[in-house]
């Protein structure tokens, strides 16, 4: 049985037959661990002497968004991702100066640190991270854990941090965005609520959801709550939606876009599964990618893996898919065209393609703990999902 909370992200299916073992993640911080792997390329370029630090991150508590501000807000120091981890693990990541700015050595904070590793002479691209080792235990797993061999039979689902994990709203967020709807996505991201929300958290969103409540709420609002506050703040000044959602990091305003954009992904992979496409093996007219990251046409190149559009303002019309994202986009009542957004250029956003499977490799199973590696992308939780088959991925620690 699917979970509801499945559904709400877009996805509708299991891609294998494991009845699942059970058990929690995340009981404990230290029970999920995450570290970036660059490209030995990459990592070559890393010397003593460049134009560009390189840092390697260590946090847990905290979300990579907030450890960068913190790291900005405190030492003058911006620095850049290749990719965001969550706050509910113990993560090492690389992160890099974009500018030739004095660095430092190092900051040790309570919930994060960082310690530069070297220089490069040109700053690291996303394409430098190729994948991500993971090592999670499961509490309270049965002994069928040891028998899931279906590692190569996971669609790529976006998992569901990507929507805002207990509270799934990043990506109804980024719908009101693109059909230019400013004042409900505002409504969305101050009062959308869950069942998992605390009794305070959802009482302070029922009276955001009045804007004539917002400048004695203001106080109120929690730390963690940063956008929120923002948001509110800017609409005490002059009460216009647009310019509330321009105080909300361009990053983030990008998030929630590409999060509308995953669940839009999400909803075509489900659909194209339970319609019976082939979605593990590439066939003759599809577009895939070959082991260096390039895209192309099916060539018969065992390397090639599938991909499925990732619907944006340039979508590619002429795949064995486009049947059922034609139906999502009319359901949705959203257009390919929609993605570009001319009052906010900057949200813009083509689309492109992503892979339809998850690559899983080096895969080991002792009792209840699970080591593996995944390519850049993809999502540890959505083979936990496979494995664990959860009634309630949230309380199951999702």
């Amino acid at each position: 049985m699917i979970p509801n909370i499945d559904f709400e992200i877009g996805i509708s299916v299991y891609s294998t037959n494991f009845k699942g073992c059970g058990g929690k993640i995340r009981t404990q911080v230290k029970d999920f661990q995450v570290s970036e792997i660059l490209s030995k390329k990459a990592m070559a370029a890393i010397s003593r002497e460049g134009n560009y630090a390189v840092y390697k991150l260590k946090k847990q508590g905290i979300d990579t968004n907030h450890s960068l501000s913190n790291i900005f807000k405190k030492h003058h120091l911006r620095l850049k991702s290749l990719g965001l981890k969550d706050s509910s693990a113990i993560t090492e990541q690389f992160v890099y100066t974009e500018k030739k700015i004095k660095s430092i050595d190092s900051v040790s904070e309570k919930k994060y640190s960082i310690k530069r590793i070297g220089f490069v002479k040109k700053p690291l691209s996303k394409k430098d991270m190729i994948g991500n080792q993971f090592k999670i235990r499961i509490v309270g797993a049965s002994n069928e854990i040891e028998k899931f061999n279906d590692y190569k039979k996971i669609l790529n689902f976006y998992g569901y941090q990507r929507f805002g994990s207990k509270r799934p709203v990043t990506h109804l967020i980024g719908k009101a965005l693109i059909q230019k709807d400013y004042e409900k996505a505002i409504h969305f991201l101050l009062s959308y609520t869950s069942k998992y929300d605390s009794a305070e958290n959802s009482k302070l969103r029922e009276k955001l959801s009045d804007s004539s409540n917002f400048s004695k709420l203001l106080s109120e609002i929690p730390f963690q709550m940063d956008l929120e506050r923002a948001v509110v703040n800017q609409m005490i000044q002059d009460k216009n939606p647009k310019n509330a959602l321009h105080a909300i990091p361009l990053n983030i305003r990008r998030f929630f876009i590409q999060a509308y954009q995953s669940f839009l992904f999400n909803k075509t992979l489900s659909a194209a599964f339970t319609d019976g496409e082939e979605l593990f093996l590439p066939q003759q007219g599809d577009v895939c990618y070959d082991k260096k990251g390039t895209l192309g046409k099916f060539s018969n190149d065992p390397d090639q893996r599938l991909s499925i559009p990732f619907i944006g303002y340039a979508y590619y019309k002429k795949t064995r898919f486009n049947y059922q994202i034609s139906k999502i986009l009319e359901f949705e009542e959203v257009s390919p065209k929609d993605f570009f957004l001319k009052e906010m250029q900057e949200l813009s956003n083509e689309g492109g393609f992503r892979n339809s499977s998850i690559k899983c490799e080096d895969i080991k199973a002792n009792q209840n703990m699970l080591t593996f590696t995944l390519s850049r992308g993809s999502y540890a939780t959505i083979v936990l999902r496979e494995i664990i088959k959860p009634e309630d991925p949230i309380l199951a620690g999702f």
